[in-house]
């Protein structure tokens, strides 16, 4: 099974070198130069993503812009109802209302591609997302991740660039490995997540059988302001099950829905798939016993234990799959109190950049709708704008005032001060390589040379043998086995990469 066309593009990168002698300087939509669009504007190199950074705002929301009515990310999706139950109190560690022991909470989950099309097979080599929304007591929490544990790049002002090279080329529509691979051989903290990209985790057999993970770091609040840095991950009782590109290949060409239909099929048996919650949590007192940055999306949080805090059950397929899947929307911004963001240079871009693309898609007032409405009653001065249902009483609509109560809750949270000079770097401790190599050397024998056919299945399309060569260095310092046999397989000398 290849990601990619066959068809090779032969032209791509000779343009593309072309195109460099007649350099010309990247600006702004109002035509001031850009400085820099690989680092956001930071606190310090590890602290949040500032708001002034106005190229980063820019570039989110002209790339959330792109295209109607199809979403950009995830645009095929597979919804499902169900239930979280908490399986004990979690207040020592946050004051989030679903972690109270025997809590049963709603869920709306939406499994889904990431990169290809909504009319794209299942059996695509493809990220899957797994969105979880929590209609809890305080608000709705929407846990947004993928069935991956980490994700290609550590800050959000690549991501127009990373979806635009995996995305079909604006000239012929095709995607193209030339392009992919121009991109990924200048992004060595992708290493790691191409590995499990093009291992067979790429390919999960089904939605019920894989796992799932926040991906980024979170804060957990309790009720005295004292926190700790957290991972979530889904661990799926049905198992990890994967197919090979054989027989990815053999599915594809009897069903392009077969992970939807085998979702929809056990529901509908009362075969009801099953998700721990399980979390990580690290203290910020422990921070510098790490030998990488914690808060980098492309890394795992390896050695620290993980704690069960309870159960989702899927045991509803939507009455609707448009207000329930199509209509869904979902935003890592959407928190509860006792959740908040961590530093992670990712996850502050999502911030905005979710909501804002979801605004953008279905309207001003989209948590209006079924899909999105909270179990509780919502108190704001949000009004108007296209499909307002909300009953807006009062003259009222602006806060302080003298006529009406409304109050906001304060919260504690005992988070060290952020300090630092406004800056564009990458974060420290980047270590690019050595979890891609960790991963490697888990798998077994054929899992390992399932890699190699299926990432030299998609390298050797690119003509380039620079690219290919920079992409096997990559895999080479992760682990010197791993890019040896991928330059044998290429025909590469080891002078080429090493």
């Amino acid at each position: 099974m290849k990601l990619f066309s066959t068809t090779l593009i032969t032209t791509a990168v000779g343009i593309a070198l072309a195109s460099m002698v007649n350099a010309q300087i990247l600006t702004d939509d109002n035509g001031a130069p850009i400085t820099d669009t690989k680092n956001s504007l930071t606190v310090g190199n590890n602290g949040s993503v500032l708001l002034q950074d106005v190229h980063l705002i820019e570039k989110l929301q002209r790339f959330s812009r792109e295209r109607i009515p199809e979403r950009v990310m995830h645009p095929r999706g597979t919804g499902a109802q169900g239930y979280f139950v908490a399986s004990k109190d979690f207040s020592k560690y946050t004051t989030a209302s679903l972690f109270k022991k025997g809590l049963k909470t709603p869920v709306l989950v939406r499994f889904s591609s990431v990169i290809h099309s909504k009319g794209s097979p299942e059996t695509a080599r493809d990220p899957r997302g797994f969105a979880v929304k929590f209609y809890t007591k305080t608000g709705n929490w929407d846990l947004v991740g993928n069935h991956l544990p980490t994700f290609f790049i550590r800050d959000a002002i690549k991501f127009p660039d990373f979806t635009h090279a995996n995305k079909p080329s604006p000239v012929t529509n095709l995607q193209d490995p030339a392009r992919f691979f121009d991109f990924f051989s200048k992004t060595p903290e992708a290493t790691q997540t191409l590995t499990w990209l093009f291992s067979d985790h790429g390919t999960p057999a089904s939605y019920r059988t894989m796992d799932g993970f926040g991906v980024h770091a979170f804060k957990l609040i309790n009720k005295n302001g004292d926190i700790k840095w957290a991972k979530f991950h889904w661990k799926s009782h049905q198992g990890i099950k994967n197919l090979t590109s054989e027989s990815a290949e053999k599915i594809q060409g009897k069903d392009f829905s077969h992970m939807t239909r085998d979702l929809y099929q056990n529901i509908k048996k009362g075969n009801y798939p099953k998700w721990d919650l399980m979390v990580k949590l690290v203290d910020p007192k422990d921070l510098n016993k790490f030998d990488f940055n914690i808060f980098d999306d492309t890394k795992q949080w390896f050695d620290v234990p993980e704690v069960k805090v309870g159960t989702m059950v899927l045991d509803k397929i939507p009455p609707n799959f448009f207000q329930f899947t199509e209509m869904a929307a979902y935003a890592p911004s959407r928190m509860i109190p006792g959740i908040a963001p961590s530093p992670d240079k990712m996850l502050q871009g999502r911030l905005f950049s979710y909501a804002d693309a979801q605004m953008y898609r279905l309207g001003a007032n989209y948590q209006l709708l079924p899909a999105n409405r909270p179990l509780v009653k919502t108190n704001n001065y949000n009004i108007d704008g296209v499909m307002n249902v909300s009953d807006q009483r009062g003259d009222v609509n602006y806060y302080p005032s003298h006529h009406v109560k409304d109050q906001v809750t304060p919260k504690k949270d005992n988070s060290a001060l952020l300090k630092g000079y406004m800056v564009r770097e990458e974060i420290s401790q980047p270590k690019n390589f050595y979890q891609a190599g960790i991963l490697y050397r888990k798998f077994s024998k054929q899992e390992r040379t399932n890699l190699i056919n299926n990432l030299s299945g998609a390298l050797v399309q690119v003509n380039n043998k620079g690219i290919q060569a920079q992409m096997v260095s990559y895999f080479y310092k992760a682990d010197h086995e791993y890019g040896k046999r991928l330059g044998d397989k290429l025909g590469l000398k080891p002078n080429q990469y090493q």
